[in-house]
């Protein structure tokens, strides 16, 4: 029985998604990795050599622009008759041979997985790259019961293997380095040789030997999926190593948990997005392993497909006319590679699933703003991740837009509230411009104010005031 619960839009958004409980304020994190040498090295040779090919294959396409407004003018589209996108995917999906199940949140989504391959009898999976499954945090709940969940994108294994946590969507194992690899391979891997090198085409054949057991033994797998075409019910995962391949074609079981904003009308819209995503993500022309597929087809691939539709805070985002933006994402990572505080601080300090640029406007809208008040100002505001996004995300807006939702202190309220009527009285705006005069007398340029101003001033440097003010100037001339 299939139950459409996302299509009612909650008033609040469901606790304990994408951002990870428990974890440090952005500050805090990010002032430790500051001081971690190794972690900034890797992330800055890493991010600059991603920069560099998406630049070039970027350039070789003379309607990049048009590209991108055409995607953003589709996701806009998918996001105004979602509902009606959804039930299309849902009924070609369902005539295809697959099943279609709803989750309106985290723990629903992982039960049904749960069930599911419990239901196969096997106690392993093998699992595609996925953003969504770490979003619902589906691995944990597998090896709580009793399933064990196998990584096999090769930096998703790195993490496992060295029970770490994701800092890049794409690259999820940028803070590591080759050396580090080694040492996880040798502590962890099972059946390593312990004469293994830190070459990296060592270190890949490794982690295939190992995979590829895996693959041929394990008769359930599960996955993400980077777009869903409505008019057909097909799934699409795009990949570079191969390994998606082989989990979707090899077990007897498929089950794909997909956010909802995923879907897409078309093949033609499809289209835009196969030229937009390799191009912003990896630096590739085309994605080598685009992998499709539409249902069960007797005797070629999984014999069983199930597809889990997951909203999981999604409604809420929506029904905000600002912050639905962040719904474009499709998940490329390139506002993440131009970020100068994503290079400097890595995905750790956000403490979120979704890390850089994306997850300070994304998780924040997942888990409700008060459970993630620092990640909106874990930005400079430069608007590189804007002029980055394939799919025209205005990120500085969506920043600002948050930061107005983040409980403030009294005091900044207070201020707040002080200067917007002073601003609205000319005289006493005029006498205020002559008291701000005063600032020269309490420090200059590069010097704090003393308590209690001085927790603005302890990231900022005081500007010296003028010689005169605009209104002197002005009624002098």
């Amino acid at each position: 029985m299939v139950t459409r619960t996302f299509l009612g839009i909650p008033a609040t958004a469901p606790a304990g998604v994408g951002h990870l409980r428990g974890e440090e304020s952005f500050p805090v994190a990010a002032r430790r990795a500051l001081g971690d040498a190794q972690l900034r090295r890797n992330l800055g040779h890493a991010t600059t050599t991603i920069r560099a090919k998406s630049a070039g294959v970027i350039a070789e396409v003379p309607d990049w622009q048009a590209l991108r407004a055409a995607g953003s003018a589709i996701k806009t589209d998918v996001l105004a008759r979602l509902p009606e996108l959804l039930e299309q995917l849902e009924a070609r999906v369902t005539a295809a041979g697959g099943v279609v199940h709803w989750a309106a949140d985290a723990n629903e989504a992982n039960a049904i997985v749960v069930d599911l391959v419990r239901a196969t009898g096997s106690d392993r999976v093998i699992k595609v790259k996925s953003m969504v499954t770490q979003e619902i945090g589906l691995n944990e709940a597998l090896e709580a019961a009793g399933i064990a969940p196998v990584e096999t994108d090769l930096a998703e294994l790195i993490v496992q293997l060295g029970e770490d946590r994701p800092s890049h969507i794409l690259v999820p194992a940028i803070h590591r380095n080759r050396a580090e690899i080694r040492e996880i391979f040798l502590r962890a891997m099972p059946g390593v040789d312990p004469g293994l090198t830190d070459e990296p085409v060592v270190l890949a054949a490794a982690a295939r030997r190992f995979l590829r057991q895996t693959f041929l033994s394990t008769s359930v797998a599960v996955s993400g999926a980077n777009f869903a075409v409505a008019q057909t019910g097909t799934l699409a995962v795009v990949e570079s190593e191969g390994n998606g391949r082989m989990c979707l074609t090899l077990p007897q079981t498929l089950i794909t948990v997909m956010g909802v904003e995923k879907v897409v009308p078309t093949w033609r819209d499809l289209e835009v997005f196969l030229q937009l995503l390799p191009r912003a993500s990896t630096g590739e022309r085309m994605n080598p392993y685009t992998s499709m597929w539409t249902g069960v087809t007797p005797g070629d691939g999984p014999q069983a497909f199930h597809l889990v539709l997951l909203d999981n805070g999604r409604s809420a985002v929506l029904a905000d006319e600002v912050g639905r933006q962040a719904l474009h994402c499709i998940r490329c990572s390139a506002c993440l590679n131009v970020c100068p505080v994503y290079e400097r601080t890595g995905g750790h300090a956000y403490g979120s699933v979704y890390p850089g640029p994306i997850g300070a406007v994304l998780s924040p809208q997942l888990t409700g703003v008060a459970d993630n008040a620092s990640l909106p100002y874990a930005s400079s505001l430069c608007g590189a991740c804007y002029d980055a996004c394939p799919v025209k995300i205005n990120i500085p807006e969506l920043l600002v837009h948050l930061r107005d939702q983040v409980p403030h202190p009294r005091g900044e309220s207070a201020a707040m509230a002080a200067a917007a009527y002073a601003m609205d009285h000319p005289a006493l705006y005029a006498a205020a411009q002559r008291a701000a005069r005063l600032s020269r007398l309490t420090g200059r340029r590069g010097r704090g104010l003393p308590p209690p101003l001085s927790g603005w001033t302890a990231s900022r440097d005081l500007p010296e005031a003028p010689a005169e003010t605009f209104r002197q100037w002005w009624a002098k001339r």
